[in-house]
C-alpha cells in the first residue's frame, strides 16, 4: 500500500510517499481502506515546529478520515466488510473525563495517522456514518466538527436567540458558524479578508468584523449587540486574539479556549480575566459521543460541511500547502481512489 511520512527535519518539504505492506486485523479490530482524509491546522503545526504538544518523528500524518471496512478481526460483530465509518479523533476516549492515554494516542502526533491507503485500528475507534454524508463530508467531521459541536454544547448550550462569536475562517468556526445557525443563535464573525466576509455572511453570519481594520474588534462587537457583548466565544487564535476576546464576551458569558493559530503571546491580563465576568472552558474536540451526535445531527438537519478544496491522494502535498498559507475557507480534503 502507499503511505505518506513526515521525515520530520524539512516541515511540509518532508511529506513522502512510500510503499509499507498491507497490516491484518487483530481480534477485535477493523482492516480499513481509507476513502478520504481532511486536514486541520495542527497537521501542519507539527511538521513546522509549532505544535504545542510533543511528536513523535516519522509518523503517518493526519487524524480525520473516512473509510470502508474490508475486513474483520476476530470477535467483530457489530461492524461486516463494506460498512462505511468515520474516524474518532481521540479513539479511547469514550465518555468521561479524558484518558491520560489521549497525548500518546493521538494519531500524526503520538501514532501513525491517516494519510494512507489501508489502516487497522480498534473496532471502538470509528463511527458508522449513514449514506446520507458523503466520505469527502464524513471525513471534516472528527476534529473541527466535533470541536465546534462542543463549544456550542458543553456544561452550558448555546440556545435560540443567543449571539455567538467566532474567529475567522478555518474549520472550526466554519462549523460553529453553520451549527449556530442550526441552533437559531445570532453568530457574528472575523476575518481580514473581504472576499472571506462575502462568504460568511452567505453562510449565515449576521455580522462581519474586519480584524485587520480594526485591531480593537472586541469594541466593535459590543457596538453591535448594544454594548452587551456575546454569549459565547469560540477562541481559535490562542493568545494573539484572547484580550480582544475577553473585551468582547458578555457577563456570564463562556469564552471556549480552542486553538493556538497566533504565535504572540502578550499574556493575559487577569484583572481583565475577571473583570469581563465570563466562564473560559478549555477543550481537547471531543470524545466519542459527541461524534456519534455529530453525525447524526448532520444527516439529520442536511448540514453541508464547506469543503474549500479537494485534491487527490497523489497531490496531498498540495493541500498541506494551502492550509500553511492560510487561503481556505472552511476544510481541504484529500481524496483516494
Amino acid at each position: 500500500m502507499q503511505v505518506y511520512r513526515f521525515d520530520g527535519t524539512n516541515g511540509i518539504d518532508g511529506l513522502s510517499l512510500r510503499e509499507e505492506p498491507v497490516p491484518s486485523p487483530q481480534r477485535g479490530e477493523l482492516l480499513l481502506r481509507i476513502k478520504a482524509v481532511s486536514l486541520n491546522y495542527r497537521d501542519i503545526a507539527i511538521p513546522l515546529g509549532r505544535y504545542v504538544r510533543d511528536a513523535r518523528p516519522g509518523l503517518v500524518p493526519c487524524s480525520d478520515a473516512a473509510a470502508e471496512v474490508v475486513e474483520i478481526g476476530e470477535g467483530v460483530d457489530d461492524y461486516r466488510p463494506g460498512d462505511r465509518v468515520v474516524s474518532a479523533f481521540h479513539p479511547r476516549w469514550f465518555g468521561g473525563p479524558m484518558p491520560a492515554t489521549a497525548e500518546a494516542d493521538s494519531y500524526g502526533s503520538g501514532q501513525d495517522g491517516w494519510l494512507t491507503e489501508y489502516k487497522v485500528v480498534s473496532r471502538e475507534a470509528v463511527v458508522g456514518i449513514p449514506a446520507a454524508i458523503s466520505d469527502e463530508h464524513a471525513a471534516t467531521l472528527p476534529c473541527a466538527g466535533v470541536t465546534a459541536w462542543n463549544a456550542l454544547g458543553g456544561p452550558v448550550p448555546v440556545r435560540a436567540g443567543q449571539t455567538v462569536l467566532t474567529l475567522g475562517s478555518g474549520g472550526v468556526s466554519v462549523f460553529a458558524l453553520q451549527l449556530a445557525g442550526v441552533l437559531g443563535a445570532r453568530v457574528i464573525a472575523t476575518t481580514s479578508s473581504p472576499g472571506k466576509a462575502e462568504t460568511l455572511r452567505g453562510l449565515g453570519a449576521a455580522e462581519v468584523i474586519n480584524y485587520r481594520d480594526n485591531p480593537k474588534w472586541g469594541e466593535q462587537v459590543r457596538d453591535v449587540t448594544e454594548g452587551r457583548g456575546v454569549d459565547r466565544v469560540v477562541e481559535v487564535g490562542g493568545p494573539a486574539t484572547i484580550e480582544q476576546s475577553l473585551r468582547a464576551v458578555a457577563a456570564n458569558g463562556e469564552v471556549t479556549l480552542i486553538g493556538f493559530l497566533s504565535d504572540d503571546n502578550p499574556g493575559v491580563d487577569y484583572f481583565l480575566l475577571k473583570g469581563s465576568g465570563a466562564t473560559t472552558r478549555s477543550i481537547t474536540v471531543g470524545d466519542r459521543a459527541d461524534l456519534q451526535h455529530l453525525v447524526r445531527a448532520v444527516a439529520t438537519t442536511g448540514l453541508v460541511p464547506v469543503i474549500d478544496d479537494v485534491v487527490d491522494f497523489g497531490q496531498a502535498k498540495s493541500a498541506f500547502e494551502r492550509l500553511r498559507d492560510g487561503k481556505h475557507v472552511g476544510k481541504l480534503v484529500i481524496r483516494l481512489t
